[in-house]
């Protein structure tokens, strides 16, 4: 089985919702499977700890679910145009997996959520693919071939799937958002079943 790594950030529920959907689209595809998981939020207090296993929701990302996967999606809030502090700061520490190349030519695609409709969700996802080029990934966006994208009156670009939650996330995916993360989990999981030929 290939295994696509679905990693995620989500304060609200947003981007979470979002994560479940693309998985939904990995699992959709003859052959792979979708490996949710998520990451600790940042501490203001330098000593903090949380438990190694998240209360609700998948388990906190290792550096071996990077490695060991066929392809990623990885996803994030947008704070103030940019991925949120806690997605940084995991992929700062994976600075190991780019010393041994282990991302080199996996595909790769990402998604976002937004409080409002021009809250930086192109640059929010911009900035999640620029580490990801570092690591060697190939990147996909979302095509024009997707019909939704180019009716979608809320969420979706072709740089990634998105989401326009509203402010303090109150308004869940519609039916284009949804179905336009579904089909970016499609993208990925079968261009990593192609790369693997």
């Amino acid at each position: 089985m290939t295994e696509i790594l679905v990693l995620y950030y989500s304060r609200h529920g947003a981007v979470a919702a979002m994560a479940r959907h693309i998985a939904r689209g990995v699992d959709s595809v003859s052959g792979c499977a979708a490996r949710l998981r998520t990451v600790p939020p940042v501490s203001a207090q330098s000593e903090a700890t949380l438990p190694e296993i998240p209360d609700e929701g998948p388990p906190y990302a290792m550096p071996q679910d990077l490695e060991q996967c066929a392809g990623l999606l990885l996803g994030s809030p947008t704070r103030f145009g940019n991925m949120a502090a806690p997605m940084k700061y995991f992929i700062d520490s994976t600075s190991g997996l780019w010393m041994s190349g282990s991302l080199i030519d996996k595909p790769a695609a990402v998604f976002t959520s937004t409080g409002t409709m021009h809250g930086g969700q192109e640059s929010t996802l911009l900035s999640m693919m620029l580490p990801l080029l570092h690591h060697g990934m190939v990147l996909l966006g979302q095509p024009y071939n997707e019909p939704r994208l180019s009716s979608t009156r809320t969420g979706g670009t072709p740089y990634g799937a998105s989401h326009v939650a509203g402010v303090g996330a109150p308004r869940p995916l519609d039916e284009d958002e949804a179905l336009l993360c579904e089909a970016l989990g499609r993208r990925v999981a079968t261009t990593a079943l192609r790369l693997a030929r």
